[in-house]
């Protein structure tokens, strides 16, 4: 029986006092994640790798409608492949796992941190004409970035789980079209099963990526300041397909390369969910990917057991029969205040409460994770309940993300007004130039804020000057230090 100051069971950091130990606290003690005995690596435990399988649930019909078909390819990457494509290789060169081949005179192989090449490569043995595209990829893998800074569960680490797609056509008009509707795709997702709001736009030249034409990216701001890269799509240009010689004939019977796009999240959505709804008792599961989505705890006494227990798995039957995933918390071992503590913790979004006493008036207690707020509600009646609260709950939990969010969101016109909005850990929209040398100073004067995106909403002065080096401005820019 655990002991009622047994301090592994509870929360002891404060989100607001001291985020960077509750992070990784509740990644731990709500059962999400463990370390590895590898440096840098993860183990992504049950309770966040249900998130992870309802992302994909949710995502795979999503794909499907657009043409786009599950496929794998292989994790080792020959080294040329790399050195096809110049802006591909230098970009990656400081994260790539290298293996050696035992094969006498064999090349290096590479250990993925992205598919593109050797999907590229696929593609060169698959078309020959313009009826073949577009060719729409999607794959689930994990890649491998060999991080040398500092590794943070979900966040930063050096192996993770992801989904990229790719995918070729005969125009760039097509390629560029879908790479903006996938990203709208993400949002989408994010904001309908996850209840986190997004600003969408495009990368500078700076931080795209490495050997696109564009980047497009989906970014949110976390509670401590710091933004997050959600998502990202890449209008890649014709630089592989040229570098891998991928073509095809056209309408005019000549012969062309195709244009390439490619787009990715990755579990780091996860440490985004964690961040952003957690509060000071552990995690807040958002209804839709939660495990468990009501927990039923009954209140035992020896002489009404038997009618309780028999009344909880009738609501159990009834609310799976709903389509519901709910757990029958009939432990006897843990008393019912130790219960509600763990399954706080973890985040399980409905708690429901029946005793003896509520069985005599034919009623129930449901209490919502997110506020604690509880309410009555008849036996015969808990479904109803269940399906208002869990859609309250989401749209509540969204909400309060997105007042935080738009709340944290300021314009800077001149270096002060800059400086003085990083300081507070806001995301800053000023007039840029674009250049990579401004981003560079900026980052400095700014003690590390970078380029976040230009959105694809706001309109630029026409009079507006780079805040950096004064020239006329093409863009106006987010900047905030980031994760």
């Amino acid at each position: 029986m655990p002991k009622k100051d047994d301090k592994k069971q509870g929360m002891t950091s404060k989100k607001h006092e001291n985020f960077a130990d509750w992070y990784p606290e509740v990644v731990q003690k709500a059962e999400l994640a463990d370390y590895s005995p590898i440096k840098g690596c993860m183990v992504v435990r049950p309770n966040a790798y249900a998130i992870w399988q309802k992302i994909q649930d949710y995502f795979n019909p999503v794909i499907k409608k657009h043409g786009v078909k599950n496929a794998y390819f292989p994790m080792f990457i020959p080294e040329s492949f790399f050195h096809k494509e110049a802006k591909h290789a230098e970009g990656f060169s400081p994260e790539v796992a290298w293996i050696g081949n035992k094969d006498e005179g064999e090349e290096r192989l590479a250990v993925r941190p992205t598919s593109v090449t050797i999907i590229a490569d696929s593609f060169a043995k698959w078309i020959r004409s313009w009826r073949d595209l577009p060719l729409k990829i999607n794959q689930w893998c994990s890649v491998v970035r060999w991080e040398t800074n500092q590794t943070r569960l979900f966040l930063r680490t050096r192996e993770f789980l992801w989904q990229e797609g790719h995918c070729i056509y005969a125009t760039e008009e097509e390629c560029e079209h879908d790479a903006r509707i996938f990203l709208d795709e993400y949002a989408t997702m994010v904001k309908d099963l996850l209840a986190i709001p997004v600003l969408q736009g495009q990368k500078t030249d700076k931080e795209k990526f490495a050997g696109a034409k564009k980047t497009f990216t989906i970014e949110s701001l976390m509670p401590d300041g710091r933004a997050l890269q959600m998502g990202t799509s890449h209008n890649l240009g014709q630089g592989f397909m040229e570098a891998f010689n991928v073509k095809f004939i056209g309408t005019d019977e000549k012969e062309h390369n195709p244009w390439y796009n490619s787009w990715g999240f990755s579990t780091r959505l996860l440490g985004a969910v964690i961040m952003i709804h957690g509060d000071d008792k552990g995690m807040v599961m958002p209804p839709k990917v939660a495990p468990i989505q009501a927990v039923i705890v009954p209140i035992l006494f020896e002489d009404s057991k038997a009618q309780v227990l028999e009344a909880c798995n009738r609501i159990k039957a009834d609310l799976e029969a709903h389509h519901y995933d709910v757990h029958l918390d009939a432990r006897e071992e843990y008393s019912p205040g130790w219960k509600f503590n763990e399954w706080e913790l973890k985040g399980i979004p409905l708690r429901i409460e029946l005793g003896p006493k509520d069985l005599a008036k034919g009623e129930v207690v449901i209490a919502r994770r997110d506020n604690g707020k509880k309410s009555f509600v008849k036996i015969n009646e808990v479904h109803e309940a269940v399906k208002l609260q869990l859609e309250e709950m989401h749209h509540d939990m969204f909400m309060k993300a997105k007042n935080f969010l738009d709340g944290n969101r300021v314009e800077a016109l001149t270096m002060q007004e800059l400086l003085h909005h990083i300081k507070e850990r806001k995301l800053v929209l000023v007039p840029f130039c674009g250049s990579a040398q401004c981003e560079e100073s900026l980052k400095d004067k700014t003690n590390g804020a970078g380029s976040r995106c230009s959105p694809f909403a706001h309109k630029l002065d026409k009079n507006a000057t780079c805040i950096e080096c004064g020239n006329k401005a093409t863009t106006m820019t987010y900047f905030a230090k980031a994760y």
